[in-house]
């Protein structure tokens, strides 16, 4: 699956990433660029280790500050794609159930499992959602929308993912994923990498810093809905939140859907939209998938939408993580992968706007741009095949 467990697993550390570091250093170097960088919601959850931080310690506000004193010109949340993931795959969702399109349909933001479903189930790939994975929308985005509102040529627009997943330096090679002539994301960092190029930079410790924000210019806001895309259940909690506000027509009362939480290998439950009952299931790793995909080969699948992630526990896991040492490992157990979580969770609750159809910032995009979910230009732009 190129998922890169193999990496953390490796009990004589002999497995690295390809690395992406120079090709990074290039570009900020390069006058002629305009280097953006956007970091996923889990590397927060993670990137503290490496500067000896206690496993799960939320770091954003140092991180995006040491970032930014590596010389990229904008730093970004990609919480702000994952609002859009939401909005275009909640559409779809919405427009399957509605039309007596193909279900269940399956969550597309994980190209480990991708990869997986492409050579194991070929035949079930009408039921992936056409959404682009987060990072890949907002490069999109950054290249169309960000680049004519800035009056900037997108062929010096230069992208870097800090992600915590190795999958996706191979998802912004593939052809299918380019925005026209341009790939929507240029280069690939995994936490443990990002970790790398900050300490080049001579900074072994960012504590030295004090929390700075995400640059807030057309694109920087976000949700808690964007955040827990980092944990297995997120995408699912998301996509919830945003949908059953659009069929209920107000806000929400209650954001929190406490069944799509915890690390069970597979976890299912009823929901109520506006008085439509649906199923739901939500897995990580391929082993608890696999049975769920039997079913819905067989055709006795009870489920309308099903949340897959590649990493058991999903990002916060990801094979690009900072890896913890099989000492430690064996002392704690899975609970590192339950600390991050909790981290993630706690960010959540602390965001003003925690659905993802309230982020203003990308309402304004959808209004300039875009028009709706959905929309002729979003499915050339945001969707794949």
């Amino acid at each position: 699956m190129q998922c890169g467990q193999c990496v953390t697993a490796c009990p004589v550390g002999a497995l690295t990433e390809k690395e992406s570091i120079h090709e990074v250093v290039q570009a900020i170097n390069d006058p002629d660029k305009v280097v953006i960088c956007q970091t996923a919601p889990a590397v927060r959850a993670s990137l503290g280790e490496e500067f000896g931080h206690r496993i799960g310690t939320l770091v954003t506000g140092k991180m995006v500050a040491a970032l930014k004193r590596c010389g990229f010109d904008r730093v970004y949340d990609t919480n702000f794609g994952a609002d859009m993931t939401i909005m275009e795959e909640g559409t779809e969702l919405l427009k399957r159930i509605q039309n007596g399109g193909t279900l269940p349909m399956f969550t597309s933001c994980s190209p480990g499992w991708i990869k997986y479903i492409e050579y194991e189930y070929p035949d079930l790939l009408p039921h992936l959602s056409s959404a682009k994975s987060p990072h890949m929308m907002f490069g999109a985005a950054l290249k169309t929308y960000w680049a004519e509102k800035n009056n900037i040529d997108p062929s010096k627009i230069f992208v870097v993912s800090i992600m915590p997943c190795i999958a996706k330096k191979t998802e912004i090679l593939r052809p299918e994923c380019k925005t026209g002539e341009y790939q929507d994301v240029d280069a690939v960092l995994t936490t443990r990498e990002a970790a790398r190029l900050i300490k080049m930079y001579g900074m072994d410790n960012i504590d030295i810093f004090d929390d700075e924000k995400f640059d807030q210019d057309f694109c920087g806001e976000y949700t808690g809905a964007g955040v827990i895309f980092g944990t297995t259940g997120g995408v699912m909690e998301a996509a919830l939140r945003t949908v059953k506000q659009i069929l209920d027509g107000k806000p929400l009362e209650n954001v929190d859907f406490m069944e799509c939480r915890g690390m069970a290998g597979v976890k299912e439950a009823e929901v109520d939209l506006n008085g439509k009952k649906i199923w739901i299931a939500i897995t990580s790793s391929m082993t608890c998938a696999k049975p769920l995909l039997d079913e819905v080969r067989a055709g006795t699948s009870k489920y309308t939408f099903i949340e897959v992630m590649g990493c058991p526990g999903g990002c916060i896991n990801g094979g690009g993580q900072s890896i913890i040492s099989g000492r430690k490992k064996a002392r704690i157990g899975d609970e590192y992968k339950v600390w991050r979580m909790e981290t993630l969770y706690q960010e959540d609750k602390m965001m003003p706007k925690r659905v993802s159809m309230d982020n203003a910032q990308m309402q304004d995009m959808y209004t300039e741009y875009f028009g709706e979910p959905g929309s002729e230009l979003a499915e050339k732009l945001l969707h794949t095949s």
